[in-house]
Order: C-alpha cells, then sequence, then structure tokens
C-alpha cells in the first residue's frame, strides 16, 4: 500500500532534478515575496485543487517537458510555495508529489485588491473613532508581527512561508545581537521584494548623529489613502513598521504634507531637521 510523508529535506528527485530544499537560505527569505514567473504561476494553478501530482502529471497537465516542469518545480520548492512528498510503494524507489504550501495557496489566489480597497472602505468609514483606531490598531499590530517574524527567520537564515506561525515578539527581534540599521536593511529588502519604491538612507541629525531613515518613494496603498486629509494609513504604517522592527518609528516626511517622498525614522530623530548623508538601500 502507497504512504507518503512530507520532506524537507536536499534529497534529490528520482527523476534527476537536482537537489532542493524547502528550508531556504537567508538569501531566499526576500525572494518567497517576490512575484513569481508566469510559467511558475501556471504550475501553482495546477496544484491549486489540493490534490498531490507528480511530474508525469503536471508534465501532461502543462503540455510542456519534463525538464522544464522540473526546472518549475525547484524554482517553487526553493522559495517555499509548494512541498515535496515522498510516496512508497511496495519494494520500488519511492516517487515524489507536490503540492502547495500556505504560501502557495495565497500566491495562487485571486487578486484580494477589489477587497482590500472595501474591507478599508468601510473600516475608516467605522463612526465610532475608538471603535475605529482599534481596530487599525490591531491590524497594524498584526502585520507588524508578521513582518517581525520574517526577519527573525532571515536572521536564523530561514524562511517563515506560513505568516500564520508569526507569533514572535517585536521585543525579540529587537533583543538580539544585529543594530537597529541591520533590522531597517533587512526591512528595506523585504519590502522592495513586495514591490514597494523603499530605500534606506542616511542622515546626519544632532545630537543623535547618522540616523537610518526608510524612505518610501511612492505610496505603495495609493488607492487605500485617496480620501483627502485621512491619515489612517500613515498612523497603521508607523505602528507597523515600529513593531516590525522593535523600536518606535515614526512619519517623519509625508507626501500628503507636500514632501517628495514619505519617510520614517526613529522616534528620537522627530524634533530634527536631517540632512541626507549617504544611501544603502
Amino acid at each position: 500500500m502507497a504512504t507518503s510523508s512530507s520532506t524537507s529535506d536536499s534529497t534529490s528527485d528520482p527523476s534527476g532534478e537536482r537537489p532542493v530544499s524547502v528550508v531556504t537560505s537567508r538569501a531566499q527569505t526576500a525572494v518567497n515575496a517576490a512575484a513569481v514567473r508566469s510559467v511558475d504561476r501556471e504550475l501553482l494553478l495546477c496544484l491549486r485543487s489540493g490534490e498531490p501530482k507528480a511530474i508525469g502529471d503536471l508534465t501532461k497537465q502543462l503540455g510542456v517537458t519534463a525538464t522544464a516542469v522540473r526546472q518549475r518545480v525547484e524554482r517553487l520548492l526553493e522559495v517555499g510555495l509548494i512541498a515535496r512528498e515522498k510516496v512508497v510503494a511496495g519494494r520500488g524507489r519511492p516517487t515524489y508529489h507536490y503540492v502547495l504550501t500556505p504560501a502557495g495557496y495565497r500566491r495562487a489566489g485571486a487578486d484580494a485588491t477589489e477587497l482590500a480597497e472595501a474591507m478599508w472602505a468601510e473600516i475608516v468609514a467605522i463612526s465610532d473613532e475608538d471603535t475605529r483606531e482599534k481596530l487599525i490598531s490591531a491590524i497594524a499590530s498584526r502585520l507588524g508581527r508578521q513582518f517581525a517574524a520574517a526577519l527573525q527567520g532571515d536572521v536564523d537564515g530561514v524562511a517563515v512561508h506560513d505568516e500564520n506561525k508569526a507569533a514572535c515578539s517585536c521585543q525579540q527581534i529587537g533583543g538580539g545581537e544585529d543594530s537597529f540599521q541591520e533590522r531597517m536593511q533587512r526591512l528595506t529588502s523585504m519590502l522592495q521584494t513586495k514591490e514597494i519604491s523603499a530605500s534606506l538612507i542616511e542622515v546626519t541629525s544632532q545630537p543623535d548623529g547618522v540616523l537610518p531613515v526608510l524612505d518610501i518613494e511612492a505610496c505603495p496603498y495609493p488607492s487605500l489613502t485617496a480620501a483627502a486629509g485621512d491619515r489612517s494609513m500613515c498612523r497603521l504604517e508607523e505602528q507597523m513598521l515600529s513593531e516590525a522592527l522593535g523600536e518606535d518609528v515614526h512619519l517623519s516626511s509625508c507626501r500628503m504634507d507636500g514632501d517628495s517622498c514619505c519617510q520614517f525614522s526613529t522616534k528620537s530623530d522627530s524634533d530634527t531637521n536631517p540632512t541626507s548623508n549617504s544611501e544603502s538601500g
């Protein structure tokens, strides 16, 4: 009788693909959030039903060569969007089937933009200010914890593919040996993979010296900030980034105030007029 078991080791597939691993390196953590190739997305869609499929199944369904399928499978394994299951049948060599991970299901799902816009519009329309602010704060806190978990995974050299496991606190992130600037740099790289035009610059400020500043050239959620004068998203981003970094940051420059970009810096820089020193993002 055939049995199956999930595997995340680097054992090679008998079909000949190079060794791969569901557990990725530090450099691959950011890649996990990047947009997948269109041909790779086609493979994700083939697995969306939840039925495990072998290389042969995917070859027939996609109408491409086995080599092409193996290449796509390897890329998706490396970024944690699919997982490999070993299937043992009798005394023969085991075969491998592939399934979507939770991150893979999210990537293969429908575009959630319209849903997010509708939900945000209802949130900011809540008449009771206390209720509205509590809800926005809770959303910011959850997003911040997810980023914090991903940053912690980056430190450990392991990608966090399941956002539902984002339970580590920002205090744990901030309590490590890495500096605030190093965390800012990793967060900047992570935002870039999410198609957010982020860069890390250094500013000279008195009496704090050179400080890292997160520079956001364009609003990442323009459709959610369309309401004139509404700063709800600004407050959400401040809290989210503070929780992710384990240290309070504030919006020191804002496009809604006529500035050329939005900038987030540490609280100690709040009453200064920093000047750009160098760019490292």
